[in-house]
């Protein structure tokens, strides 16, 4: 299976590729278009700032071609979110496959959520031989609010997506390479669809 992973310098790459190895896998890091659209899975992973992020993006193409991709591809944290039709992180137009924009919390909690915090309401093949409420690795200050896309949901401050699914496409807002074995899980689950 010929996995890529998104290079576009905004990612924390390592940890995908330690995961992948885990499982027994390896992921091929590129920001070649060829590369990418031939691959079986695509992860598009993200760590950082959503206007330069997009900025990168943009840069490289990208932009043009992840919403094409016909294979499966899974969004991480802020690859997640750049799926998304807007974020309010740097007033940031995104790549518009999930239907929701994306917003701060608020001040009245601790900004980023950083840790452990539970899922549940799980409703796809990604979260299969998996129970609700359990703990995956979260930073984050912005989150998409629960839409049609809702896949499972967290509950910070208010109830939000904790991953999203649009036809071929997959994001999630924990990162399950941080997340122990039911991240393995989720992440053998998406090289399983």
């Amino acid at each position: 299976m010929k996995i890529t992973i998104i290079d576009y310098g905004a990612g924390n790459i390592q940890s995908i590729q330690f995961a992948l190895n885990r499982l027994g896998f390896e992921g091929i890091l590129t920001n070649n278009a060829d590369e990418i659209s031939s691959a079986d899975k695509v992860i598009f992973p993200g760590v950082g700032e959503a206007s330069s992020a997009m900025k990168k993006l943009k840069n490289t193409g990208l932009d043009e071609l992840i919403p094409t991709l016909k294979q499966p591809v899974l969004g991480i944290c802020l690859g997640m979110q750049l799926m998304c039709n807007h974020s309010e992180e740097g007033n940031t137009k995104g790549l518009g496959i999930f239907d929701t924009d994306v917003i701060r919390f608020s001040n009245e909690v601790k900004v980023p959520q950083m840790g452990w915090n539970t899922i549940y309401n799980l409703q796809s093949p990604l979260f299969q031989g998996i129970n609700g409420n359990e703990y995956l690795y979260l930073v984050h200050s912005f989150y998409a609010p629960l839409s049609e896309n809702t896949i499972a949901i967290t509950n910070y401050e208010t109830e939000y997506s904790s991953a999203l699914q649009r036809y071929n496409f997959y994001g999630v807002q924990f990162h399950p390479e941080k997340s122990g074995i039911i991240g393995e899980q989720i992440l053998k689950n998406f090289l399983n669809l």
